[in-house]
């Protein structure tokens, strides 16, 4: 198996030789040139972006703007011009003569609806930023305080919206069925129609198993031989035996919370050794199962456990952030809002029909992306149990709301909890009339399989009783590297009960390289498990270096996913919006872009499931700029071509 190298040597500056601090790796000179055609860098030598580059290729991409922006003698004037402008570009779409291809006119008409919509002074008003003043003074006489304000992202996105708005978007450029304007095998008939259609067919096929060969599963045979020599010398480290190792309560006794094990097990950058001795000093939630330490390579020259160590190894910024805060950090790290959504301690609800139950506060390890790592203090928390008179409070607040008939346990990892604690919850919710499913959110599965015992396995089965009742078992599996054969065996021990597991992973900078999620998915099914929510990741300020721009989320879904089998893609990619719930990415018409600021980040508004039925308000976000995560990839040794199209997802 051929060595994946792109992710784990130190992040080196190639001027300074200087290991990267920032978390995000030194970028190549010729990174972005403009992600479409053009072969042209954009960057300067010693890694300063060539600013007059950008500007001159976003003239140069519309020439008509420029010149509307350049005339106007007052931002309303120039304001006043674009509407006019795009009105005509729209009609234009419209005229028989036209003779841009279909799906280019879909384009056309997309980029001028986001364009208008980044226009819109009730738009410059909610975001207190206007990117149509920045553009007009780029354009004429006031370019000079623009100096230091705007960056590439902020460009690039515009480059792109006035190629759009024009038809000159090139995602089809490269297409010889789309320059012809009609694919071949439809001018053709019956077996050689088909046969035409075939060889486009087999090449997209061909062209996505290339991309699954550079996700290994746990499950190959190279990759399961690496993990038994992983485990053996683990053992001899804790001084352990087989029997041990297959017991959930030696893993749960032998968490790895401090650095030692780690330097001695597995090769690790320097940052990564500062980040988790300053996160054991500072009391932040910190620990590793042994069973998922022996998931990780050895050697960071393999770079196949990027997603493994990224789940569990925190990065310093994310460790100064929660270091700085903790003292507020239940306040400024709870981005969804739990606080103004909990009607008891212990119970979260959000939806008419569903409640969130957190009897347990601590995990067997700790996942540095924790929706809740404002509320976790530290793996395995003795105290983390919920009080006999909290429980019993939360558990009777379901009798006084009997609309609430599908409960999530979460936490925490309940199936951390013993089994008579476990047994005692699903006992008590079982009894209550109106609850017909209970859903267990555990990661139990990937982090410590052996877990699912025979008592365990007995709990769920009592308590599984269709129709009456249903048991659901919804798991985190982040990448395919996670799937073993432990994994694998666990998932079956469950599903022969008839229960059925559904999976939700976090969409992150870790997971999100080309049909990267595609052979997740393909390989969540392969044994037993459903895919059911691709997450945005949270936009919380200490976990921000994970996160993956929205319209990576939607061009994923589209281009990847979308090849997929229907069985295989069953998963929905949503938008949490903070204290009201999911927002569906596929659903266009609940959320719009509404402006981009000088960074290049795009402002989204986001309208709440309850649009058509309540007065709600909708909540603006801010995601991360689309330039800075192609500066990532490209420093990943991604080639960014083969992300052109993202710019056109909104």
């Amino acid at each position: 198996m051929k060595k994946d190298t792109s992710n784990h040597l130190p992040e080196i500056h190639p001027k300074t030789g200087k290991e990267s601090s920032s978390g995000r790796k030194w970028v190549s000179t010729r990174l972005l040139d403009d992600v479409f055609t053009d072969e042209v860098s954009l960057f300067k030598p010693h890694f300063e972006v060539d600013y007059e580059g950008y500007l001159q290729r976003l003239w140069d991409s519309n020439p008509d703007i420029f010149e509307l922006l350049r005339k106007s003698e007052t931002l309303e004037e120039a304001r006043d011009h674009l509407y006019n402008y795009l009105e005509m570009a729209e009609r234009k779409v419209f005229q028989v003569d036209n003779d841009l291809h279909i799906l280019e006119k879909s384009t056309v008409r997309e980029s001028i609806r986001v364009f208008r919509s980044v226009i819109g002074p009730v738009n410059e008003f909610r975001t207190e930023f206007s990117a149509l003043d920045c553009l007009w003074k780029l354009a004429g006489n006031h370019r000079d305080e623009m100096t230091g304000k705007i960056s590439a992202g902020f460009l690039m996105e515009f480059i792109n919206l006035f190629r759009g708005v024009t038809g000159k978007s090139n995602i089809y450029l490269e297409n010889d069925q789309v320059k012809k304007g009609v694919p071949e095998f439809f001018k053709l008939h019956g077996r050689e129609a088909a046969t035409v259609r075939m060889e486009i067919l087999d090449e997209l096929g061909s062209n996505m198993k290339k991309y699954f060969k550079k996700y290994p599963s746990g499950l190959e045979e190279e990759v399961v031989g690496w993990r038994a020599e992983n485990r053996a010398k683990m053992l001899r480290y804790f001084k352990a035996t087989e029997k041990d190792w297959n017991d959930y309560q030696w893993h749960l006794k032998h968490v790895i919370k401090d650095p030692k094990p780690l330097i001695d097990l597995i090769e690790l950058t320097n940052d990564q050794k500062e980040a988790v001795d300053k996160a054991v000093r500072n009391k932040i939630a910190f620990g590793i199962t042994p069973y998922y330490l022996s998931l990780m390579d050895t050697k960071l020259s393999i770079g196949y456990d990027h997603a493994i160590r990224a789940q569990v190894i925190p990065p310093k910024d994310y460790v100064d952030e929660l270091t700085d805060h903790k003292a507020d950090r239940e306040i400024s790290f709870d981005f969804m809002g739990e606080h103004d959504t909990s009607p008891v301690d212990l119970v979260t609800r959000r939806y008419p029909f569903i409640s969130i139950l957190k009897p347990f506060n601590t995990c067997s390890q700790i996942c540095v992306y924790c929706q809740r790592n404002w509320e976790i203090e530290r793996v395995l928390e003795p105290k983390a149990m919920a009080t006999k008179e909290k429980l019993e409070e939360a558990l009777s607040w379901f009798d006084k709301h009997k609309s609430v008939g599908d409960v999530l346990i979460t936490g925490g990892d309940p199936l951390v909890m013993t089994n008579p604690q476990i047994e005692n919850i699903l006992e008590i919710l079982s009894r209550k009339k109106q609850i017909y499913r209970i859903r267990i959110g555990s990661r139990t599965p990937v982090v410590l399989p052996m877990r699912f015992t025979d008592k365990l396995v007995e709990i769920l089965r009592r308590y599984h009783q269709p129709p009456r009742l249903e048991i659901a078992l919804i798991t985190h599996f982040e990448h395919s590297y996670e799937i073993t054969p432990e994994a694998m065996a666990a998932v079956q021990r469950i599903r022969k009960l008839g229960i059925s597991i559904y999976n939700q992973q976090v969409y992150t900078v870790e997971n999100s390289r080309r049909f990267e999620l595609a052979k997740l998915r393909c390989d969540l099914k392969s044994i037993g498990v459903d895919p059911y929510y691709t997450f945005n990741m949270k936009g919380k300020e200490e976990t921000k270096r994970y996160m993956v721009p929205i319209a990576r989320i939607l061009q994923e879904r589209k281009e990847e996913a979308r090849l997929l089998p229907g069985l295989d893609r069953t998963d929905e990619p949503v938008f949490n919006v903070p204290k009201l719930g999911k927002n569906h990415l596929r659903a266009g018409q609940d959320h719009r872009l509404v402006m981009i600021l000088p960074d290049g980040s795009r402002v989204y508004e986001f309208h709440p499931w309850e649009k058509n039925i309540s007065p709600v308000p909708p909540y603006n976000y801010v995601d991360v700029p689309i330039y800075d995560y192609l500066e990532e990839l490209a420093a990943r040794g991604e080639n960014v071509r083969d992300y052109r199209t993202i710019w056109f997802y909104y």
